[in-house]
């Protein structure tokens, strides 16, 4: 996966919304290996991936129904934030374990 930005968190959030809050943790590691296997598929075949982008969380997020932007106090998009936050976390501590 590319490097994340804060565009990208924004975008997995927004992406998590419309989903029911019991299935959005899944869902955040489902577009953690999305964004994954579309940065290897660019790497290898040196295009985007036809249904997960380019390998930027963003663009594995975007391929999902999202709406506009809720203010940064809105509560379930904080909510959200924190569930992409911590999947991240957890993929971070997994590529650190030898």
């Amino acid at each position: 996966m590319r490097p994340v930005l804060p565009g990208d968190i924004s975008a997995a959030a927004r992406a998590l919304l419309p989903v029911p809050p019991a299935q959005r943790r899944q869902l955040a590691a489902r577009l953690l290996r999305e964004a994954h296997a579309a940065d290897c598929y660019r790497k290898r075949f040196k295009k985007a991936h036809a249904m997960w982008g380019n390998g930027t969380l963003m663009a594995a997020a975007l391929k999902r129904p999202t709406g506009r932007e809720p203010r940064l106090d809105d509560q379930e998009y904080l909510e959200c934030q924190s569930i992409v936050f911590n999947a991240l976390q957890v993929r971070n501590k997994w590529k650190r374990t030898p």
